[in-house]
C-alpha cells in the first residue's frame, strides 16, 4: 500500500516517473490495475484497508478486549505489523479475541485485489486464484502438521488454536505470538521457519517472498524438468491458464537470488559479531521477511535488543529492503537512475 502512495505523491515532485517501481512492486503477471488510473486505484484499496481494520476493531470489542488494546492490535494486525500493547503478546487475550485476530491476519495476507473483486461480486474468479488456493493450503497444511506434533496427548480447542495462530501470524509476517514455539520438537521449529520464508499473497500486507512467487517457480522447474526430457518441443510456463512472459520468470528467479544473497551476507555479518548459525540466519531471514520473531536468539519471547549496532543497522536494511520488493530500493541505489 505504501509503495502506491509513494510512486503517486513523493516520486512525482522529483520529477521521476512512478510506474516503473510500480511494476517492480508486482511479483509476478498479474499487472492489471484495479481502475484505470492509479490514484483511484490506491483511493480504492485504502478504502478496503481501512474497512477491514474498521471491522476488526469493533470485532476485538465484541470479544472484550479494551478500546485501547482493541484499536492497537486492529491497527498492527491489518498491516501485520505485529506489535503488540502486552508482553505476552495475544496470548495476553482470551480464545476468542485470538480467533479473531486468525482471521483478520488471513484477510491481511490476501492479495487486495481479490477483496475488492469480491466486493464486486465477482466471486467465482475469487475463488479460482490459483495463488489465494496455494495460500490457504499451506495454512491448512501448516497447522494440520503443528496440531499433529502438538496433540500427542489429544487434540483439544486450545491446540488447535495454538497451531492455527502461530502458522497464520508467521505465515503473513504478522509475528504475534500465543505460544514459544521454541520449545516445541524440532520439526515443528522447522515448518515455522520455512513458513516465515514464504509470507503472504501478492498485493498484501504481508513481507516475506511472496506465495505468487513460489506457484511461479514451481511452474517453472516443472517447466524446465519437462523440457529436459522433451528438447524439441516448444512449451512455456503458464500461470492461471495463461502463457507468463520469460521476463517475469527471469524476473522471479533474480528475486530469489536477491532475497538470498541479501539475508545470507546479512546473516554473515551477524555471525561475524559472534552469534551463532541458526540465530545469525533467522535474524537475517525473520528481518528481510518482515516478521519480527525468528529462532534462537530472536524467537517469539526473545528480542533485538542484544544486537550491538552494527548488525542491527544490517538488519533495518534487510528491513527496508524486504519491505520494499528489494528491487526498489535497488533501483533507488542505482546512480543511473538518478541521472536519467
Amino acid at each position: 500500500m505504501g509503495i502506491i502512495v509513494f510512486t503517486i505523491a513523493v516520486l512525482p515532485l522529483l520529477g521521476i516517473g512512478g510506474m516503473q517501481l510500480f511494476r517492480a512492486e508486482v511479483p509476478g503477471p498479474v499487472k492489471d490495475k484495479l481502475t484505470p488510473r492509479i490514484a483511484v486505484t490506491a483511493q480504492r484499496l485504502w478504502f478496503i484497508y481501512f474497512g477491514l481494520t474498521g471491522l476488526a476493531f469493533v470485532g476485538l470489542l465484541f470479544t472484550g478486549m479494551g478500546a485501547f488494546d482493541a484499536l492497537c492490535h486492529a491497527l498492527t494486525t491489518l498491516a501485520t505489523g505485529g506489535f503488540s500493547t502486552r508482553s505476552a503478546s495475544v496470548g495476553a487475550f482470551g480464545a476468542a479475541s485470538q480467533w479473531l485476530i486468525v482471521l483478520f491476519m488471513v484477510l491481511a495476507g490476501t492479495n487486495f485485489a481479490l477483496h475488492y473483486r469480491l466486493l464486486a461480486g465477482r466471486v467465482v474468479g475469487v475463488l479460482r486464484d490459483v495463488e489465494l488456493r496455494l495460500y490457504l493450503a499451506f495454512i491448512a497444511l501448516g497447522s494440520g502438521a503443528i496440531l499433529w506434533m502438538l496433540a500427542s496427548t489429544g487434540v483439544t480447542e486450545e491446540k488447535l488454536r495454538i497451531a492455527t495462530f502461530q502458522v497464520v501470524s508467521i505465515l503473513t509476517t504478522t509475528g504475534f505470538a500465543t505460544d514459544d514455539y521454541e520449545l516445541w520438537p524440532a520439526m515443528g521449529q522447522f515448518l515455522m521457519f520455512h513458513l516465515l520464508l514464504v509470507g503472504g499473497m501478492a498485493g498484501s500486507t504481508s513481507g516475506g517472498i511472496k506465495t505468487l512467487r513460489f506457484v511461479l517457480g514451481m511452474n517453472a522447474l516443472r517447466t524446465f524438468v519437462w523440457r529436459l526430457t522433451h528438447p524439441h518441443a516448444v512449451r512455456g510456463v503458464r500461470y492461471a491458464g495463461r502463457s507468463v512472459s520469460e521476463d517475469v520468470v527471469s524476473g522471479v528467479a533474480v528475486f530469489f537470488l536477491a532475497y538470498l544473497l541479501i539475508a545470507g551476507i546479512a546473516g554473515l555479518i551477524v555471525a561475524a559479531h559472534g552469534y551463532d548459525l541458526v540465530t545469525s540466519m533467522s535474524s537475517a531471514f525473520t528481518a528481510i521477511g518482515n516478521v519480527g520473531p525468528g529462532l534462537g536468539g530472536v524467537g517469539p519471547t526473545d528480542n533485538f535488543a542484544h544486537f550491538p549496532a552494527t548488525a542491527k543497522l544490517v538488519l533495518a536494511f534487510c528491513m527496508l529492503a524486504g519491505r520494499l520488493e528489494i528491487f526498489t530500493v535497488l533501483v533507488i541505489l542505482e546512480p543511473h537512475f538518478w541521472r536519467r
